[in-house]
């Protein structure tokens, strides 16, 4: 197996580098699939609807390569292949799981908010003004 390794100078922050690992559109909701069970190929595909085959591919074999996502092949007769969170990738949605509290937060509060249906009709809500350089 090749391991994809980053330099640690590569990136710019934290931030940077965990973006880079899980970056993309749907290797959190991979993650969070995962987070609930053991998943083969075809479960996998249909709790992350609308991935394709190719992408979900594409993104196990990257999770796998950087340590992420565990791929367990059983020798079967038609062959099985199963695939888990590693106890990285646990750490990782557990990193995530702040995260998915404020969208939650953010969905339920924007809902709630004056406004909230102009922001939903894409009509721009005048701000107030914010004092920058030479403003008072």
């Amino acid at each position: 197996m090749t391991r994809i390794v980053r330099r640690p100078g590569a990136f710019v922050c934290g931030i940077d580098a965990a973006m880079d690992v899980i970056g993309g559109k749907w290797k959190v909701l991979i993650l969070w699939a995962l987070n609930e069970k053991t998943c083969r190929f075809g479960e996998l595909r249909r709790a992350v609807p609308g991935v394709t085959e190719k992408v979900l591919s594409s993104h196990l074999k990257e999770l796998e390569d950087d340590g992420i996502v565990h791929r367990e092949v059983y020798a079967e007769v038609p062959p099985r292949v199963e695939y888990s969170l590693t106890p990285l990738g646990l750490s990782l949605n557990a990193a995530l799981e702040p995260l998915g509290a404020w969208g939650r937060d953010h969905i339920y509060r924007s809902a709630e908010e004056p406004g909230a249906e102009a922001a939903e009709s894409g009509v721009e809500v005048a701000a107030e003004p914010v004092a920058g350089p030479g403003r008072r």
